[in-house]
């Protein structure tokens, strides 16, 4: 009787050490995942700093030139009224 007691032991320790090798191996391939989707992001975010830094702005020079036109227009009603 204790013999067979002693194999359900060892097989329920077997079988445990089995489901923390299993969960281990989760956990693994869960942080690699995570791993590559953070460097992805950070390639991503990299390439889009260097696009933005390097691409003209030609809408800067349109809102210059609009703003300049229109605030001399309206000082000079202003000044004609004093």
């Amino acid at each position: 009787m204790s013999g067979k007691f002693e194999e359900i032991m060892a097989a329920s320790k077997l079988s445990e050490l089995l489901q923390k090798k299993d969960e281990d191996n989760t956990k693994k391939v869960i942080v690699w995942v995570l791993a590559i989707i953070g460097a992805v992001a950070a390639v991503a975010a990299i390439a889009y700093a260097v696009y933005s830094f390097f691409t003209p702005d030609y809408l800067e020079d349109f809102e210059e030139d609009f703003d300049d036109d229109f605030d001399d227009d309206f000082f000079d009603d202003e000044d004609e009224v004093e």
